[in-house]
C-alpha cells in the first residue's frame, strides 16, 4: 500500500486508470485501512468514482447500494461500471470490484448499484431538520475507539453518543452525533460525501457496551445535495447522526443523516450490519 505525497489521501486513493470499455483500475492505499481490509467508506467511494469518470455518465448521484462480498486484500483491483439503461432524467448503474484470487481467478469482492439523475429546481421541503447541538468549535476532538489508520483521515467531534467509557456490557441507547470533516481539509464531493455516510463506530458497540466483531454487510446512501451544494459547503464541518433500530439474530440496522453546518440535508443512509457475540 502506497501513498502519494502530492496528493490528498482521499484523492489518491480513489485514484482510478481507465482501461477497457466500463473498466478502470485501482489499488488500496495505506491511509485508509481498516482492520482487515479497506474502510467500507472509501471502498463505496471508489465505486462511486468509477460512475463519476465513466464518459457515458448522466447527471449526478441520486442514490447507492453497496454490497461487501468479501476483504478486499491489499493491492491492485479492477472497477466496472456499468450503465444498464438511460431515461430522460436518471441513469441505472451496475458496478463491480474484482481482485485476483488464491486461484488466479478474477473474484468479486464488492458490489454496487447506483442511479444518477438529473435535477431541477423544484419545491423542496424537509421533515427532518438538523438537531440543535453545540458548535463544533465547542465539542472536544477524543481518542478513538479502534487503532485503525483510516479514522486519522477525518477530524471527529463528538456531540452525544461517544463510544463507551468502559465495556461492561451496561445497556444504553445507540445514537450518536458527531461533527466531522476530512483532514486535511478538502472540499466536499460526491465520492467524499459516500465515504462519511460509514464513518460511525458500529451501533452495537453503543447499544450493549461490548466490543464485538461488526462488519457492514450492505450499505445504501441518498444523495439529497447537488454539486453546486457540495461546492458551498467546501471543507466545513457536518454534523452526522446515527442510530440503531433493530438488533436481531446477528444483524442490525442503523439509519444516518449528515448535514452541513448551515442545517441543510446533503445525505442519508441505511446499512445491515454483521455482529458476533
Amino acid at each position: 500500500m502506497t501513498a502519494t505525497t502530492s496528493l490528498h489521501p482521499l484523492d489518491d486513493a480513489l485514484a482510478l486508470t481507465p482501461g477497457a470499455a466500463d473498466i478502470f483500475t485501482g489499488r488500496t492505499t495505506a491511509p485508509y485501512w481498516n482492520m482487515v481490509g479497506p474502510f467500507g467508506g472509501i471502498t463505496a467511494a471508489t465505486l462511486l468514482q468509477a460512475v463519476m469518470q465513466h464518459p457515458a455518465r448522466l447527471g449526478e448521484p441520486l442514490s447507492m447500494t453497496v454490497n461487501y462480498a468479501g476483504a478486499i486484500a491489499e493491492g491492485a483491483f479492477e472497477v466496472q461500471a456499468t450503465p444498464l439503461r438511460t431515461n430522460r432524467s436518471t441513469q441505472h448503474w451496475s458496478i463491480t470490484l474484482r481482485q485476483i484470487g488464491k486461484d488466479g481467478a478474477p473474484q468479486v469482492m464488492t458490489s454496487a448499484t447506483a442511479v444518477t439523475a438529473a435535477r431541477r429546481d423544484t419545491w423542496s421541503a424537509t421533515d427532518l431538520p438538523m438537531p440543535r447541538v453545540p458548535a463544533p468549535e465547542a465539542c472536544a476532538q477524543v481518542e478513538q475507539a479502534i487503532a485503525v489508520q483510516w479514522v486519522n483521515r477525518y477530524a471527529m467531534r463528538p456531540v452525544t453518543g461517544m463510544p463507551p467509557a468502559r465495556w461492561d456490557g451496561a445497556e444504553g441507547d445507540s445514537l450518536s452525533q458527531l461533527w466531522v470533516r476530512d483532514t486535511p481539509g478538502r472540499t466536499l464531493d460526491f465520492p467524499a460525501l459516500a465515504a462519511l455516510c460509514d464513518v460511525f463506530y458500529p451501533r452495537v458497540w453503543r447499544r450493549r457496551a461490548l466490543q464485538v466483531p461488526a462488519g457492514t454487510v450492505s450499505m445504501t446512501a441518498y444523495f439529497h445535495a447537488g454539486s453546486e451544494l457540495l461546492a458551498q459547503t467546501g471543507a466545513g464541518w457536518l454534523l452526522a447522526q446515527a442510530r440503531g433500530q433493530e438488533f436481531r439474530n446477528g444483524f442490525f440496522d442503523q439509519t444516518a443523516q449528515l448535514w452541513n453546518a448551515a442545517g441543510q440535508m446533503l445525505a442519508t443512509s441505511h446499512q445491515i450490519v454483521y455482529y458476533k457475540e
